[in-house]
């Protein structure tokens, strides 16, 4: 019996970081999106992550929310002094989010303001 639950415990060890490797590096989609940068915050009580909102149009529904991965700190710092300015969001979506790292699917991967 022991040997059973030992190797039913590897079992589930080696498929949770198989999961984990193939929804960290084999994105769902990947892509760009535009609109005015309306929210960025760091929020969480036992994963503290950065949130981003952009606004896509007029009205509540056109708001798209993005997460900034921890280790891109150059991002989130461009995001901070375009704060009220139209952007552009390069992203990458995943299967299914990461507590750890942000709220949403979507990460944002590079960014750049766009003329007025």
């Amino acid at each position: 019996m022991k040997r059973f639950l030992l190797k039913f415990l590897l079992a589930v060890v080696v498929l949770s970081v198989l999961g984990y490797v193939f929804n960290y590096y084999v994105p769902y989609s990947e892509g760009f999106r535009a609109g005015k940068l309306i929210k960025l915050s760091k929020k969480g009580i036992v994963f503290k992550t950065w949130e981003g909102e952009l606004s896509l149009g007029i009205g509540h529904d056109q708001r798209w929310a993005f997460s900034i991965e921890p280790s891109k700190k150059e991002i989130r710092e461009k995001l901070i002094d375009f704060q009220g300015k139209n952007v552009r969001i390069n992203y990458v979506e995943r299967f299914w989010k990461i507590p750890w790292l942000g709220d949403t699917k979507y990460f944002a991967k590079d960014v750049e303001v766009l003329e007025e």
